[in-house]
């Protein structure tokens, strides 16, 4: 059986997920408004260098499907 190659693409979905976790984390830290503000786009930036790993663009996410042994791998964006 073949390997499938899928390559999916969502201009929203990687930063809004990120939004998402930096406003929970940010809002669970006891930290005042004014100081949540300060490093939200920090942290922003931080998260959306470790997804780049895997997304080209904040946007292309590409894994392999192997129906043989019938797993799914994802792939590095340099791949």
């Amino acid at each position: 059986m073949p390997i499938i190659h899928v390559t999916m693409k969502d201009t929203d979905v990687l930063y809004d997920a990120i939004e998402d976790a930096v406003r929970i984390e940010l809002a669970e830290s006891g930290l005042d408004e004014e100081e949540q503000e300060a490093i939200q786009e920090i942290r922003r930036e931080k998260y959306g260098n470790v997804a780049s790993k895997w997304f080209r663009y904040g946007e292309y996410l590409d894994v392999e499907i192997d129906t043989d042994a019938q797993t799914i791998k994802v792939l590095g964006a340099d791949e």
